[in-house]
């Protein structure tokens, strides 16, 4: 970043003026307009010298058609990181948020719910990931003997979601075998989460395996198979249809390639997942991403939790010339309120 003291006190309102206007009119902008809008009591001329000297320094540029100016990646930056002024996210706004996430529902409704949120209130396209499935927790188990060594796996997870799913084991059990699993499993591991289970189980297989009795090593073997780690689910994503509306005719071209950047997911989920490594609020301003798809892109990106531990992003993604200070609080906002649904609807022991 930038620092403060590279640029002057008179410079920084007028980057911050210029922004602001471009954020609001699409437009690039005039010294004229500056000089009459800056809080810096300056003539157009002196606008004229201090966009030059921004120019210069790679805050701005100057598109080829016009005599104005627009910000650049490197403007956007300084301008979130030193001048934005956040706009409060209204009470009804955050009621609304609050009357479309239920506690009820599965984490697939709570997660398709959400990115509509975003998408409607940013007028963007809203992207949620789908929680890693280890993280979510167990609320009851079943194993069923199908025939030979297939196993039928009833998971009945804390998020409202049942999982049904065969396994095929080393060796045959018998119903009662498979029944007292279950019960060791639900006793032992209720309310955990799944990759908890699955760590506690692998210790215990390699702890003694000589004096497990037979009813341990078939829990062991059966519940082992059953808790498998499973790859992170995707992304959903909503209102990429509002990012063409917003766009400017020249970027057009640009959206459309967003868009099938989003049907290829592998990049996007990448980039979804170095936030995780992240606190709070995280923002990829154009070529900050490292994806050239998304140079003319901003996106920004909180991590949400459950319990404490972090299972997915959430955020908004749209063109670079977005309301940040909108932006911004809508997107930590909805993290926390997505963060407090869901470990609301985990049962306590």
């Amino acid at each position: 970043m930038v620092g403060k003291s590279e640029i002057s006190e008179k410079a920084q309102w007028v980057l911050k003026a210029l922004v602001e206007r471009y954020i609001a009119d699409g437009q690039p902008v005039g010294s004229k307009t500056l000089a009459a809008h800056t809080r810096v009591a300056v003539s157009s001329a002196t606008v004229r010298n201090i966009m030059a000297d921004l120019e210069d320094k790679g805050y701005i540029t100057s598109p080829h058609t016009s005599a104005g100016r627009v910000p650049t990646a490197m403007g956007y930056r300084f301008f979130v990181d030193s001048l934005l002024e956040m706009a409060p996210l209204g009470v009804q706004d955050l009621q609304q948020m609050r009357r479309q996430l239920d506690p009820d529902w599965s984490t697939q409704q709570l997660v398709q719910s959400t990115s509509s949120i975003l998408s409607d209130i940013t007028r963007m396209a809203g992207l949620v990931t789908i929680p890693r499935r280890e993280q979510v927790t167990l609320r009851h188990v079943e194993f069923l003997g199908l025939s030979e060594r297939r196993v039928l796996v009833i998971l009945v997870l804390a998020d409202h979601e049942v999982q049904n799913r065969v396994i095929y084991t080393d060796v045959a059990y018998t119903e009662i075998q498979l029944k007292e699993a279950s019960n060791y499993i639900n006793h032992s591991f209720s309310g955990r989460s799944l990759r908890q289970i699955r760590e506690q189980l692998i210790s215990a297989m390699k702890s003694d395996q000589e004096n497990l009795n037979s009813l341990m090593k078939a829990t062991l073997e059966v519940a082992e198979k059953a808790f498998e780690q499973e790859e992170s689910g995707g992304y959903v994503l909503a209102g990429q249809e509002n990012l063409v509306e917003i766009s400017p005719d020249k970027a057009r071209d640009d959206m459309r390639g967003l868009f099938k950047a989003f049907s290829l997911k592998g990049d996007i989920l990448h980039l979804l997942d170095r936030c995780l490594a992240g606190e709070g609020v995280q923002l990829f301003i154009g070529e900050e991403s490292g994806y050239e798809l998304l140079d003319e892109c901003s996106l920004v990106i909180s991590p949400y939790r459950v319990d404490g531990q972090l299972v997915g992003v959430l955020g908004v993604v749209g063109p670079t010339r977005m309301a940040y200070n909108r932006v911004i609080p809508v997107v930590d906002a909805t993290a926390r309120l997505l963060s407090t649904v869901l470990g609301s609807s985990i049962p306590r022991h």
